[in-house]
């Protein structure tokens, strides 16, 4: 085989035995380990540079949605180490009752322990990790977090799988995402892998929390506040980085239809040189009362929505996708791009890397606008449109109301929705029915 393309050549290594299945499937012997065989073989498995083989979908690689390293500020300090971490257990009399699957609701019980690890520049920075028995913290009034919201937290999950071990997925981004937030908040940065270490340290001293059930999962929150009690509005000299725990069933009830979503144009999530893309409390806050809004007038959630134009960023607390037909018949899957808009999930982020991999249809990160919404779905070519977030999953949305204007979206129409399948490939893997190097395993 002639390979004249540095592309192809790194396709092939990675994927040998897709191609020769694809080969062995369009007929004809093939022999691989031999650098023997006829002239017409020879001929027939030449690949020139305009060549469309391979036929299954080459894949470039896709950089990451942010900075998966980060150098650590001079002024940061010493670094926490995971082998410097103490474990202090609770009492008895503290452990909590463990609530049925059935009766779980997003956050709003929390295992018998936490992990907290302390900042302080005067003190050299990073002290040494700790997981504790789950209490309440201590900090003065004047502590910045309650003045400036200079705070930020990250989402994440343990899934029990069939098998009974527990996996995380994909962690290391969600800690390159609170590293990159962290800087941009002016609060220390710190190592992942020691964070990720002494998370699963945690997990495992609460394991029993993880239910046992694929229709639940160990929602994780790892948070990092500023604490110095001071009221300038300056960087925090004091932090504490904590983690804790909470089981959760569905974040949508189970059975509940598509969701509706609240498209009002005159609210606003976030804003060019805004901290959007950062996961930071104060981009939550001040949504509520639009979700509010939302509910009265019988929707679910609240498209976001930004500019003159109504471009598409964000739906509730999830990224966006659109499946549609373009008008050479081929489908393409959109979702608006890293413009500082929106968060880079990494579910979102998850589906984009799939989508590429299944090669069926296009993927472009680009705007789309809600006029854009109202003349697919007029001209029959509005395929699927969901939202994607760890919390949720994959939620498949239904409706949109727009400007006194209700738009259908088919998106469960189909007998085989794209958003079903991203659904089942990402929590097969999620709870290990399917081997892939997303999943973290917890030993």
């Amino acid at each position: 085989m002639v390979l004249r393309s540095k592309n192809l050549v790194r396709y092939v290594f990675q994927n040998q035995h897709k191609l020769i299945q694809q080969l062995l499937v369009q007929g004809g012997p093939v022999r691989a380990c031999s650098g023997h065989g006829g002239t017409q073989q020879q001929a027939q498995l030449r690949v020139e540079e305009d060549d469309n083989f391979p036929k299954i979908a080459e894949v470039p690689p896709l950089a990451a949605p942010f900075p998966m390293t980060i150098e650590h500020g001079a002024d940061v300090g010493e670094q926490f180490k995971y082998s410097d971490l103490s474990v202090r257990l609770a009492a008895p009399h503290q452990l909590n009752p463990k609530p049925d699957v059935d009766d779980l609701a997003f956050g709003k019980y929390f295992t018998d322990h936490m992990l907290k690890v302390p900042y302080h520049r005067r003190l050299g920075g990073w002290q040494k990790p700790e997981i504790t028995p789950m209490e309440n913290l201590n900090l003065h009034p004047a502590a910045k977090v309650f003045h400036y919201a200079i705070e930020l937290f990250e989402g994440m999950k343990a899934y029990r799988g069939y098998d009974g071990k527990i996996r995380l997925f994909r962690p290391e981004m969600n800690m390159a995402r609170m590293n990159v937030t962290a800087y941009r908040s002016g609060l220390p940065t710190f190592e992942g892998e020691d964070l990720i270490k002494a998370m699963a340290r945690l997990i495992m001293i609460d394991s029993e929390w993880v239910p046992h059930t694929e229709s639940a999962s160990l929602y994780i929150r790892p948070t990092l506040i500023g604490i110095e009690p001071t009221l300038g509005v300056a960087s925090s000299d004091s932090a504490l980085l904590y983690t804790i725990l909470s089981p959760v069933g569905p974040y949508f009830k189970p059975g509940a239809k598509g969701l509706k979503l609240y498209a009002e144009p005159k609210y606003t999530r976030a804003w060019p040189g805004g901290v959007g893309d950062r996961k930071v409390g104060s981009n939550y806050g001040p949504t509520i009362h639009v979700q509010q809004e939302a509910l009265r007038n019988g929707c679910h959630q609240v498209l976001w929505l930004y500019g003159d134009d109504h471009q598409l960023t964000e739906v509730g607390v999830m990224n966006i996708f659109m499946l549609y037909m373009k008008e050479n018949g081929e489908r393409e899957l959109l979702t608006p791009p890293l413009n500082g808009l929106i968060l880079p999930g990494i579910t979102r982020d998850s589906i984009i890397r799939l989508c590429h991999q299944w090669g069926e249809f296009s993927v472009r990160e680009q705007k789309f606008t809600m006029p854009e919404i109202k003349k697919l779905s007029s001209e029959g070519r509005l395929l699927e449109m969901f939202g994607a977030g760890t919390a949720a999953v994959i939620s498949p949305i239904e409706q949109i109301s727009y400007m006194g204007e209700d738009i259908y979206v088919p998106t469960e129409s189909h007998d085989n929705p794209v958003y079903r399948r991203l659904y089942n490939t990402l929590t097969d893997i999620q709870y290990g029915k399917l081997e892939h190097p997303w999943a973290y395993v917890i030993d």
